[in-house]
This record gives structure tokens, sequence and C-alpha cells, in this order.
């Protein structure tokens, strides 16, 4: 047994793997004992015998098995009581494997042995009580499932059965007394009854027929309390013995053999729902203890009988609608029902769900169950909200695996039982997420019932107008959703559809419905008409639509290529077009439709222009589409939104006038010039350099959309600009840039009503600025000034009480309806008028100042929303066109923005830093210049401005701007005023104090640009002299370290090299002896950085030098130790050993060869260099590894 013990340890592991694993050892190795075990006559006392017993003695398994396999089989047993950890779930398992794979034991035996090992005794705890119990149930089960139980194998060498129909009924009785000792464990042990009735079924034992009649004679006559355990025991016997007589083995309780016939269901219902007897009229169910989430095993098998899967190729039984109304919705989902029972009921829907067609949907979304899981769902204080959550994920998940169940779902969610505005009343996306999921036959599908919902069916009761009208509006915003969620998968097709339903209702008025019509909306006439609110929506969700597709991008196949394109359909049209085309033919049908509107001569005839030239515009060159796409766009967006504006609205059609002009400028009629126009083409040219050009005409109408403000405008302003952006001029850009300038708050309230003048009255010369005001103010500015006026009626109440106050304080009563006018005023002296003339003056100046002040803040905040819109024209231009020459006069003009920008207005200067930064800074491309003087003004203005920059942030993007405009001079050859703009902004760091300029400002330009950098060499090294302190002194010997370790990109330039070397060694030289001698305010740190870069100097000298003498005639080796003697002599620097040590590593520099390198001449001398490396950091990092490498040479010859 010593090979058998260890393993009982792991069959209590929490670990599923290590209890199997244990479990195959333990078997494997018991089946290799039993294997070799030969029993004897007389039985042998084995030591768990002695241990035992007379227990151990009488239950005969040591007869016929191994002396481990019998102990194994009572521990297995007595485990089964244990209660650490998993113990139970191992013991169990390896128990009946066991059992299943030896066939030396009775059913009798090992029933005996679990009966006497689960005793319940008086003293018992109840935990110990429940553990005695639960070994009693997994040891009657380990019995079942091993099928011993149903063996009818004798033993060997004997006569004996392994099981007989004692043993089973001894099981079931068992079974059964459990289940009735505690409620808790009923539903087990009818599960495991439902397992011993399953092996009956199955088995051809001879006693089985016995076997079934002790078991129904113990179900229904000695138990006559009906639960769910025992329908459904009921539903397994009924089909394995259909023919017994079921009518009286369930009278009187059901009525009806058949249990899910339907006058059975309400029974059914309230022994499914475990209700009380207080709670209902069936006193006879017994209660089952405490509640438990999880639902009876029973309704599994209902569902498997009323809905089975597909798979499984049976026929349903009974009817699932009505079982589902009455034992679910109808119960679990009662309005009396507890939370705890609607639990069940959503975990029971969402067994149901996966297994309904979508044509059987409507079935289980019933009246309750609808009503609790939108009362649940709708807040997240609610009991089963996150139950309800469960249940709504789950049926997104349905559609995403079966796409054609999304429509069935949506009418069920919005219909009936539902509501129209279900995302919006459960606060969830349910809705919506399913139709991202569906396929374009489930969105058709859903477009045409939603167009079902706009005429009202036929009734006797009268029309509800109101509700009507609500209906159709939910239908408008649902199509109008469909379109604007970019996660639905978009076809050609129902868009088209929606786009062309909104134009017919929203522009016309169907007079005969056309069943042959391409257009649905035309197929059918609503009735009642559409009130004219309602068609104001279908104007504006249209407008939204034509945004929304507008922004997006299409895969458009042209030839063998697939491109994507914005604002257009798959076949390449623009949607704009498409709706434009759809009113045209709108207009020709008078037949069907009549216009909403009539249009006068002037307004028809110019859509007439409009309509020629765009059939103009289809006949463009190549090399001039992309513009003429532009301007198709434009003029059809305008045109629509012509149809769909205001009449009163003028400002539209001045604006599509603007836009005739402009593109019949650009793209004129060709041939058609009369010889007037040609005589007098002499006298126009002169006028014609007045005229704006056509693009600029373009663009200021776009800029025009722009401050609108509506995101229809703003789509098309964009998306037009995007094409026109190759045909932009400089006047364009100056135009662009015009608008991001900076205005004062009353010239930006320029335009609007002369309402502040009305009621600012006393404000004197305050108010005379408003007579030039401009009479002609948009819709928008209309709308904002009414909302406006509501705030203006607490102000004016509040004006009213500080009169009333004044008048009071004075002794005066406030005019009424029963004052004497008369004698107040002979009361009143000329003190009392003055007191009263003071304070009337202070109250109606608070009152103006206060409403000025408001109608500043809102004018301010409208031109920053409209700067921002223009920065996207500015980015867009960058974006499409990086090497235009108009790109520099951006750049500028942005940082002026930036710069100007009050603490209000970050959003602006973010988004132009953004630009400056992003765009233009890293752009790989690099415009050709026609003229430099831009660049040149630019760049010059960025260096005045960044000498002067308020905030670290600012200079760090003036540098960038900077470096860009750089690269372009110089990538256009134009070195010159490059190098004088950043040799001033140098002599400004350095000697100015109040520069602000930092050093990466100088340093970036030498590291990106060394062959402009080389140009101001001799600045650099001047620099220093004249630099304020010892701070700035370093900072620009920094920028000739730099360019010095950039010397090799300079290409063939050794002469000059080798000739700036002594000048740079004389300005190191008198900077440190100065500083040895003089007050300088050069630190030791200071001195440090300056001869590292005397260090990185000589090595390059040695590089470019023809020998080491040369090198050595350059840098003059004694005047190193000459400064060495210096430092050490000086107060400020004799303590710092280590420029001593850095002075000598230059003169030994200049001593060693060339050719062989460096050769150690002492151990002293080495060891002195070595430190002097360890000091040398930053930029002589590696050159000091190249020394070491040097070394280890150096050592490899001495060795040789």
């Amino acid at each position: 047994m010593s090979t058998t013990l260890p393993l009982f340890w792991h069959l209590s592991s929490p670990s599923k793997k290590e209890r199997l694993d244990a479990s195959v050892k333990l078997i494997s190795a018991l089946e290799h004992f039993q294997s070799k075990f030969v029993p004897k006559e007389s039985a042998e006392t084995s030591e768990d015998e002695e241990d035992g017993g007379k227990d151990a003695k009488s239950d005969g398994l040591d007869t016929l098995n191994a002396q481990d396999v019998s102990y194994s089989i009572r521990r297995l047993i007595r485990g089964l009581a244990s209660p650490r950890e998993s113990s139970r779930l191992g013991f169990a398992v390896a128990l009946t494997e066991l059992l299943s794979r030896i066939d030396t034991v009775t059913c009798s035996q090992i029933v005996k042995l679990i009966l006497e090992s689960s005793k319940t005794q008086g003293s018992m705890t109840g935990q110990e009580e429940r553990d005695v119990l639960f070994a009693r149930l997994f040891g009657l089960t380990a019995v079942i499932q091993s099928g011993l139980l149903l063996r009818e194998t004798t033993l060997p060498s004997s006569s004996t059965v392994a099981s007989d129909l004692d043993s089973f009924k001894e099981v079931m009785a068992q079974l059964l007394a459990l289940g009735e000792k505690k409620s808790w464990l009923r539903e087990s042990a009818w599960w495991s009854i439902g397992l011993a009735v399953d092996a009956l079924t199955a088995s051809a034992v001879s006693w089985k027929d016995e076997a079934v009649e002790s078991t129904i004679s113990a179900i229904y006559s000695e138990t006559k309390a009906w639960t769910p355990e025992k329908v459904a025991l009921t539903l397994k016997l009924q089909a394995a013995y259909p023919s017994r007589d079921w009518k009286k083995l369930l009278a009187p309780t059901f009525k009806n053999p058949d249990l899910l016939s339907t006058g059975n269901l309400g029974t059914l219902a309230r022994i499914l729902k475990e209700s009380d007897a207080d709670e209902d009229q069936e006193a006879d169910v017994p209660k089952s203890g405490s509640w438990k989430p999880q639902v009876h095993f029973v309704w599994d098998m209902l569902l498997d009988q009323v809905l089975p899967r597909a798979e499984s190729g049976r026929a349903s039984k009974g009817s699932f609608p009505e079982f589902f109304r009455i034992v679910v919705d109808e119960s679990l989902f009662a309005s009396t029902s507890s939370p705890e029972r609607k639990y069940w009921g959503f975990q029971i829907f969402q067994k149901a769900l996966p297994r309904v067609s979508a044509d059987d949907m409507p079935m289980l979304f019933t009246k309750n169950f609808m009503r609790s899981w939108i009362n649940h769902l709708s807040n997240s204080d609610r009991y089963l909200h996150k139950a309800a959550r469960q249940v709504a994920a789950d049926i997104q998940n349905v559609v995403k695996s079966n796409p054609r169940t999304g429509f069935s779902l949506i009418l069920q969610l919005t219909g009936v039982h539902g509501s129209r505005q279900f995302d919006k009343l459960t606060k969830t996306k349910t809705v919506e997420s399913i139709l991202t999921s569906m396929d374009n036959e489930g969105i058709q599908n859903y477009i045409d019932y939603l167009l079902k919902q706009v005429d009202d069916e036929p009734s006797s009761e009268p029309t509800d107008i109101q509700a009507l009208n609500t209906r159709r509006a939910w239908v408008i915003e649902q199509l109008a959703a469909l379109i604007r969620n970019g996660a639905i998968p978009k076809s050609d097709a129902w868009i088209q559809t929606i786009l062309d339903w909104l134009a017919v209702h929203g522009l016309f008025i169907p007079t005969k419905k056309s069943e042959k019509s391409p257009i649905l909306a035309l197929r059918s006439v609503p009735t009642p008409a559409f009130s004219e609110e309602l068609r104001k929506n279908c104007r504006e969700r249209l407008l939204g639509c034509l945004a929304e597709l507008t922004a997006q991008t299409t895969l458009v196949k042209e030839g063998d290529k697939t491109a994507k394109v914005t604002a257009v359909a798959s076949d390449g049209r623009f949607w704009v077009s498409r709706v434009l085309s759809t009113i045209r033919n709108l207009e020709q049908d008078a037949k069907h439709v009549r216009p909403l509107s009539e249009v006068d001569e002037e307004e028809a005839e110019l859509r007439q222009k409009a309509y020629q030239l765009l059939d103009r515009l289809k006949d463009v060159s190549e090399d001039r589409r992309e513009a003429a796409k532009g301007v198709e766009l434009l003029l059809s967006s305008v045109l629509v939104h012509q149809y769909c504006a205001e009449e009163e609205d003028d400002a539209v059609t001045e604006a599509l006038e603007s836009c005739i002009d402009g593109a019949s400028s650009m793209f004129p009629a060709e041939g058609k010039k009369s010889k007037k126009a040609r005589k007098s083409m002499g006298e126009e040219k002169g006028k014609e350099k007045e005229l704006p050009a056509p693009i600029d005409v373009l663009v200021d109408a776009i800029i025009g959309f722009l401050e609108k403000g509506t995101a229809y405008m703003r789509a098309v302003a964009n998306q037009v600009f995007t094409l026109l952006s190759g045909s932009v001029q400089e006047s364009t850009i100056d135009l662009i840039l015009t608008q991001l300038e900076r205005r004062d708050p009353e010239e930006l309230m320029a335009g609007e009503e002369d309402d502040v003048k009305m009621d600012d009255d006393e404000e004197g010369e305050d108010g005379e600025g408003s007579n030039d005001e401009s009479s002609s103010s948009s819709s928008s500015e209309d709308e904002e000034e009414d909302e406006e006026e509501e705030g203006d009626e607490e102000a004016d109440l509040e004006l009213r009480r500080k009169i009333e106050e004044a008048l009071r304080v004075n002794g005066i009563a406030a005019a009424t309806g029963n004052s004497d006018d008369e004698s107040e005023e002979e009361l009143m002296d000329d003190d009392q008028m003055l007191a009263i003339d003071e304070q009337l003056a202070a109250a109606f100046k608070a009152r103006a100042s206060e409403k000025g002040r408001r109608k500043d803040v809102d004018a301010q905040r409208e031109a920053t929303h409209f700067k921002n819109r223009v920065l996207d024209l500015v980015d867009v231009f960058v974006r499409r066109q990086p090497t235009s020459p108009l790109v520099v006069r951006v750049v500028f003009p942005l940082v002026e923005l930036i710069v100007g920008c009050g603490s209000d207005e970050k959003q602006l200067a973010d988004k132009a830093t953004g630009i400056l930064r992003n765009r233009i800074g890293k752009s790989k491309e690099v415009p050709v210049l026609a003229s430099q003087e831009d660049a040149i003004k630019a760049l010059d203005e960025l260096h005045n401005l960044a000498r002067k920059a308020s905030t670290p942030e600012i200079l760090s993007t003036l540098n960038q701007c900077s470096i860009y405009l750089s690269r372009v001079l110089l990538h256009n050859s134009a070195a010159e005023p490059v190098q004088k703009v950043y040799r001033e902004s140098l002599m400004d760091f350095i000697a100015r104090k109040a520069s602000r300029l930092n050093p990466p400002f100088i340093d970036d330009f030498v590291k990106r640009y060394p062959q402009a950098a080389w140009g101001i060499r001799d600045d650099l090294v001047k620099a220093p002299t004249q630099a304020l302190n010892g701070f700035r002194q370093t900072q620009a010997f920094h920028f000739v370290n730099t360019l010095v370790n950039q010397l090799q990109a300079l290409g063939d330039r050794k002469a000059e090299i080798l000739a700036f070397m002594p000048t740079l060694r004389q300005a190191i030289l008198d900077t440190l002896s100065d500083a040895c001698t003089g007050d300088s305010s050069l630190t030791a740190a200071h001195a440090k950085e300056i001869l590292k870069l005397a260090l990185v100097a000589v090595r390059q000298t040695k590089r470019f030098a023809s020998n080491t003498e040369e090198a050595a005639s350059i840098w003059e080796p004694s005047t190193w130790s000459d400064l060495s003697a210096k430092l050490a002599s000086s107060d400020r620097f004799k303590a710092s050993v280590g420029l001593q040590a850095m002075c000598k590593q230059v003169d030994q520099l200049l001593q060693e060869s060339n050719a062989t390198g460096t050769k150690a001449s002492g151990t002293g001398k080495a060891t002195t260099k070595r430190k002097a490396e360890e000091e040398v950091t930053g930029d002589d990092k590696g050159v000091a590894s190249g020394k070491k490498a040097k070394h280890k040479k150096a050592r490899k010859e001495k060795s040789g």
C-alpha cells in the first residue's frame, strides 16, 4: 500500500487537473494490483481489518480484492465526508471510476459501506451533518454512474450477482429520503434519481419491469406533493414509458396526461414558481428552503420539449408561445413577482433566445417581460440592472452570430411591448448595436418597416394627429440615424432610398402615387399629409445626412484600381449630386408631386445657370478635373441648401450667385464671346485686374459657409476646399489668413440687428455707432437674439426693481393704477429730482454695461469658433499641397495667432501649434520658391519674435518654424539670409541681458545644417568675447563644439578647417587665461566644458592635418603647458586638478603619432590621461572610447 497512499493526498487538490491526474494514477495502480491478486481460501486479515474491527471483516471486500483495492474502496467512501477543499469531488470521481473498472464487489456491499460511513448522530454539528449527508449523496451517485447499480454479472468464482432489485430499491429509497430530509438537497437527490431512471431505461436487467413499477409507485403513490423535481422525472418517465396510465398517475393535480397541454400550464406554472402556500392556492407544494440564483434543471428539459434545438431533429411538444406566456411571463414576470423570480425569468429568457428562429422571435418578447426588462435596464440603481444588461448583451451576441434575426429583434424592441425610444429610455445602445450587426437585407427590411409606420392604419376610430406626428418624427429620426451611424454597413441602395424619401417629403407634396416610380417615396401618398413642422424636420435631416455622407469615405473602383474617395457613392458620384438629380426629376414630375413653394423667375433663372454650369463641368480636361469636382460639389451643395432654406433667407441666394460667378470665371464657356466683348477687351483688361480671382470668389463663399456654423456647410466647405487646394493662389491664402486676424469685439458685432441701440437709449454716444449696422443679419443670428430675450426679461425685472428702489428711497411710490401723478409731482422739489436723476442714471448705466459685456463675450466666443474652422482650411492646404511656395506665407500669421491668443483661446492656440509643429515642421517635402522674399521676411520676423518670446512653449514652436524656413531657403540656395538672421540672434542671445532666446534655438540650427552654420563660424568663435557672463560664454563655445563635431559633414573643406583652428585655439586660450587673472564669472564647470571643446578640436585637426607636426603647429603644445601652469596658480581653479590634466592631455595628443595611434609613455602619464578621460563626458564620449581602443593596441605591441 505504500505505492498508493501518496496519491490520495492529491485527490483533494483545488486544481481539477491535479485531481484527475491523481485519479488516473490511483486507478491504474489498483488495476495492476488486482490483476496480480489471487483469491485465497481463507481470507487473511489485513492491517486495516485489525484497525477497523468487525466492520472491516463483515464487508467481505478482502475475499476477492487485493489488499490495496479493498483499502482504497473504504478510504474513498470515508473521504466523501471530508470537508477539506475539493476532496469530495476528487474522491467521488476516483470511486466512480474504480467501481466501473472492478467486478469483484456487489452493489449491496458498496451501498452498505456508504450508509454506514454516512450515519448522522445527535451530537453532530450542523456542518458535520451536512458533510455526511453530502457524502451519502455523492456515494449513491457514484454507484449509479459507475454502472454497478444495474450490473448483472456474477462475481469471479461465485454465483453471486453484482446487483439485484433489492439494491436498486434501497438506493432509490435512500435518495428519496435524502430529498425529504433536507429541502436544499432535494434537487440534487432527484437529479441522481433521474440518472438511475435513465440507466434503468437503457439497461436490460431481468428485474427491469419490477424496478420500473417500484419507482413509479414510490414517486406517485408514496409522494403526493408535486415539485419541479417530480415534473422533471415525469418528463423522463413519460418519454420512456408512454404506455403507462399517466392520466391516473397525474390526477388530480393535472387534468391532462400531457404535462405541456394548455390546460396544465397554469398548474405547472405554480409548481415551477415554487410558491409558498400563502401566495397561491397550491398548498401542497413544499418549501424549497433558501432561494438559489441558478434556475432548476427542469427548465432545460421543458425547453427541450417545447423548443427543441434544430440539430436535435425532434418535433416540439405543446405550444411554446402559450408555455412562455403562462409559465414564464404571467408567472415569473408578473407585477407581484419578487426580484428573485424575475431573475429566474431573465435566465430562462437567455436559455430560450438561442433556440428561437427569427420568425418566432416575437414569442419571447412578451408584455410583462418587456416591462420588467426595460424598468431594470433603465436605471443602474435597480436590483436586477446587471441581469438586464446581460440580457441586452446576449441579444446583441445573437445578432452578431445570426444577422438575419436583427430585424425581428428590432421590431420587438420598438414594437407594441417595447418603446420607439428604446435606447433613450434604457440609456443603452441596444438597438444601435443590433443595427451595426445586421446585413444589408436586414437594414432594407427595417427601412421598409419604418416607411410603413408613416401612414396610419385604417380604422373606424378618428385619427390621433398628435400621436401620428410623433410617430412620423420618430421615423424621420430613425432614418437619419441609419446614415449617421458610421458602424452600420452602408449600401448605396438604401442610402438613396432614405435621401429620396427625405427630399420628397421635405421639398414636395405628393399628390398621386406612382407604382412604377424608381423613387420609393412616390409609391404611396401619406394620409393625412405631413405637417409643416415635419417637412422642416425632413429638410434638416436631409442636410444632416448629406453632411455625414460628405465626410465619409467610400471605396471606388476605377478600372483595376480601388481608391478611397470622400463624399461619393460607390459609382463615384457625389451624394449631393444624386440628391440634386432626384430634385430635378421631381420638379419635372408635375403629375405626382408639386413643390412646397413656387419660385420666382429670377431664382429659376439662377438655378438654370447653375445646372448649365454643372453640365459644362463634366467636359473639363483631366488636368483640371480635381478642381472641377470641387466646383461641382460646391454648386450642388449650395443648390440643395437653397432648396432647403427658408423663403426669406436671401443669404443663400447671394452665396449661390457668388459661386456661379466664380465658377463661370474659373471655367468659362469656350467660343461664345461676342464681337462687342472682343472689341472691349482692351477696356475691360484694366478692370479685370481689380476683380478678385475666381478661386478667391469661391474660397470667400466657402469662408461664408464656415460662418454659418451648421454641420452641413462645414462639411461641404472642408471637402470643397480639399478639392480646390491645388488651384489656390497667393491672394487666396491672404484671404484665408485675414480671417485669423484679431479684431475688436465691437467690430465683430458689425452686421447684427439694431436691438442693442433700442435697449440702450440712455447710453448717449455709446449707441451712435449702431446706425451703420447691416440690416440683413442671418437667420441663425436672429435665433440667438430670440434666445437672449428670455435672459433680457430677467434683467429688465432687475432694472425695474432698482428704479422702484430709487423712487422709494426718495419717498416716492412706484406708479400703479391707483396713484395720482399730479399729487406726486407737487410733493417733489429740486433736490429730490436730482437725487432720483443720479440713481436712475446709475441703474440704467449698470444695465447697459452688463448687456454690452454679454454681447462682447458672445461675439468673441463665436469669433474663436470661426477661427477654429478657418484653421481647418489651413490644415487641409498644408496637408494637400506641401510643396506649394504658399505654405511659407502661412507660417508667420499662425505664429502671430498663437502669440496673440488669450487664456480663453487655448484650443485655438493648440490647433495652430499642431499645424506648425506636425504638419509644417515635420513635412518631408520642401516647397520650391519662385521668390525668396516672403521666406526671408518671415524668418526675420520669426527671429524678432523669438527674442521676445513670452513662454518656452512658444519659443519651441518658433524654433521649429525657424528650422523649417531655413530648410526651405537652403533648399532654394539662399544660405546668406539664413546665416544673417542666425548671426543676429546669436549676438542677441550672447550680449543682450533681456534676450528670451535659449541655447537650443541656435544649437538645433548648427546640428541640422552644419554647412550653413560653417558660414558663421567666425561669429561663433568671437561670440564668447562679447558674452555677458560665464554661462553665455560656455554656451557660445558649446555651439562651436556642436559645429566641430559636424566637420565630417562639410565635405572637402580641409583648408578652411585648418585655417579656422588657430582662431578657435586662441579664443579658448584667451578666455581661460582671462578667467585665471581677470574678473570673469567663469566657473570650474564652465572651464571644463571649454577644455572638452579643445580636446575634440585637436582630434578633428589631426584627422584633417597631413602630419603631427602640422597639427602641433596649429595648436602650439607649449601654450597648453603654460595654461596648465596658470590654472594651477589661479586661486579660482587651483583646486580643480582635472582642468590641469585636460591641458596636459591636449599637449600629449599633439605629440602622438597620427599613423600608429597612442603609445603609453609611462605609468604616471597613462594614469593622468585616464583620469582626464574619465572627466570627458557628453560629446567627447565617442572620442574617449576611441582612446581606449588605442590603449589596447599599444599594450598588444608592447607584449609583442
